[in-house]
């Protein structure tokens, strides 16, 4: 049910983000307005919409009762004073460009109501890079979904009251999602701070032609019983929007080097539009992908070649985020199971294999370049300032 303080959300971007959370918000029984400059996105709203209503029943989130309702209690609407006027909160998921970003919260914050609650949805950007163009700086923070996941991030900047993230927090408690409220901000936030350099690092493997798509993803599927691999994983985010988000963002990181990589890999498949789920084809064919076949993870010889530079950028990712004083180790881990619907967390793994074993191959893999010396550095400090060295 609507809570206290926010009985109105409007969603600003209609791609498929923007449409899965309004979604999610008219179930659980929010008036919500749709807005996109594009009157091409508003228009294909409805068919966005059956689909993720679809899913969220095939999931159990709700009934199919439950969803003429929900979309009678959507409106899109092609302007955007119309479209916040009467808003509660406002949650923007416009492209992932920076100059774009602060342009919008800059026309919100001229045209919100005093009361209106201001978020980004961004994946990548800092709120602080963000919200100095607003004078409601108490009222505005970062509050990051994922796509099918119930896993939401809130942090808040500079300026943002204590209230405010009280008041999105039973918010995202409201929508039957799972608030991580972040101690401060990151790029990536947790999950996507540790699932990033996971991401990278598959997609160096096949760069480098160490490993077929297909090997990459049985090694990950293999060794942590997962249902699908990280270019699985790329293929439902969309190869476009990844395409996008590595084109915008400076080459650094955890693995160095992996920009123009990830580009020269992507930009073959971003042209022919085989963008993944979303178009049929990506680095598999959809509905029917390789990796959903019977017997697929168990084909092909030990792959813990494959696996190591995997399991090396989880452990040390998360690492480097409880180093960075984001979260705890307990919420770091939560935030991986939540979001992953996997069993084990980074810091449960490293716990099995012990902090010795994990340093020894790790220390291997920053030796042959895999990974950036100065931010292993950060990792060997921390175990080093740890007070069971394992």
């Amino acid at each position: 049910m609507p809570t206290e303080e926010i009985q109105s959300v409007c969603f600003v971007g209609a791609g498929n983000m923007g449409c899965f959370n309004a979604t999610k918000a008219a179930i659980s029984g929010y008036r919500v307005t749709l807005y996109d400059v594009s009157e091409d996105n508003l228009q294909q709203f409805s068919s966005r919409f059956e689909g993720f209503a679809a899913f969220l029943v095939g999931n159990g989130y709700c009934t199919a009762q439950d969803i003429p309702v929900a979309l009678s209690r959507i409106t899109p609407v092609a302007d955007l004073g119309e479209a916040v006027a009467g808003a509660d909160l406002v949650s923007e998921s416009v492209f992932e460009r920076l100059d774009i970003k602060r342009q919008v919260h800059r026309q919100l914050d001229e045209l919100c109501p005093d009361k209106t609650l201001l978020t980004t949805n961004s994946s990548y950007l800092l709120l602080s890079d963000i919200e100095d163009v607003v004078q409601r700086g108490d009222r505005i923070a970062a509050m990051h979904s994922y796509m099918g996941s119930p896993l939401m991030d809130i942090v808040g900047g500079p300026r943002t009251s204590r209230a405010t993230i009280r008041a999105l927090k039973n918010y995202v408690e409201s929508i039957n999602a799972i608030p991580l409220v972040l101690k401060k901000e990151h790029r990536g936030y947790v999950l996507n701070a540790i699932l990033g350099p996971i991401l990278g690092t598959a997609m160096k493997l096949v760069s480098e032609g160490l490993g077929s798509i297909e090997e990459v993803d049985r090694a990950w599927m293999r060794h942590r019983c997962a249902p699908m691999g990280p270019l699985g994983i790329l293929d439902l985010i969309g190869l476009n929007l990844v395409y996008d988000s590595w084109e915008h963002r400076p080459d650094e990181g955890l693995i160095p080097g992996l920009r123009p990589l990830v580009l020269s890999l992507l930009q073959p498949f971003v042209e022919r539009k085989e963008l993944g789920m979303s178009t049929g084809k990506g680095f598999y064919q959809y509905p029917e992908p390789a990796y959903q076949m019977p017997g697929f993870v168990d084909e092909g010889d030990e792959m813990d070649a494959l696996y190591q530079p995997l399991l090396m950028a989880l452990v040390a990712s998360a690492v480097l985020v409880a180093a960075a004083g984001v979260a705890e180790t307990g919420d770091i881990d939560r935030a991986w199971t939540v979001g992953t619907s996997l069993d084990k967390g980074p810091f449960t793994i490293l716990g099995d294999m012990g902090n010795t074993a994990f340093l020894v191959a790790f220390e291997q893999h920053v030796a042959s370049g895999w990974f950036d010396p100065e931010l292993a550095k950060i990792v060997n400090n921390y175990f080093a300032e740890a007070k069971d060295p394992g």
